[in-house]
């Protein structure tokens, strides 16, 4: 997974989450990447500055600890349930819409079966599973 600072025609800047660059690139072709804000699918890739680590630094230093991991993760899901629709069992229902243009392009999250997601990717829709932890340790 990749996270993208992204930007639309009226200076709205957001970010999102994507496979790879490729994804990023597919979707964006399609439309399907819109503007949270003004729905806008005219979106552009904003000006990232590259993390880039220390020479001197370990490869174990550098790697994260369960803690950081968990914590990432409970940030994934608080953006994406501040940014996205759930639609719960409809997932794949609902990806499928979206894909034909039946329904409005935007961001989706719910529940699927592995079969279902196997047949989305099979069908060229870009689906993406991510560990779903408890938004907090309380």
């Amino acid at each position: 997974m990749i996270l993208f600072k992204l930007h639309c025609e009226a200076s709205h800047e957001f970010e999102a989450w994507f496979r790879d660059s490729s994804a990023y690139e597919r979707q964006r072709g399609r439309g399907q990447v819109a503007c949270p804000e003004c729905g806008s699918s005219a979106v552009e890739k904003a000006v990232m500055a590259p993390h880039l680590g220390r020479a001197k630094r370990s490869v174990a230093a550098r790697q994260p600890g369960p803690t950081e991991i968990r914590q990432k993760l409970q940030e994934l899901r608080r953006h994406v349930e501040a940014n996205c629709e759930h639609v719960g069992p409809r997932f794949a229902e609902e990806a499928r819409r979206i894909h034909r243009g039946e329904a409005e392009a935007r961001g989706i999250y719910g529940d699927a079966t592995p079969a279902e997601s196997e047949s989305l990717s099979n069908e060229g829709i870009e689906v993406a599973r991510i560990p779903w932890v408890p938004s907090s340790d309380a």
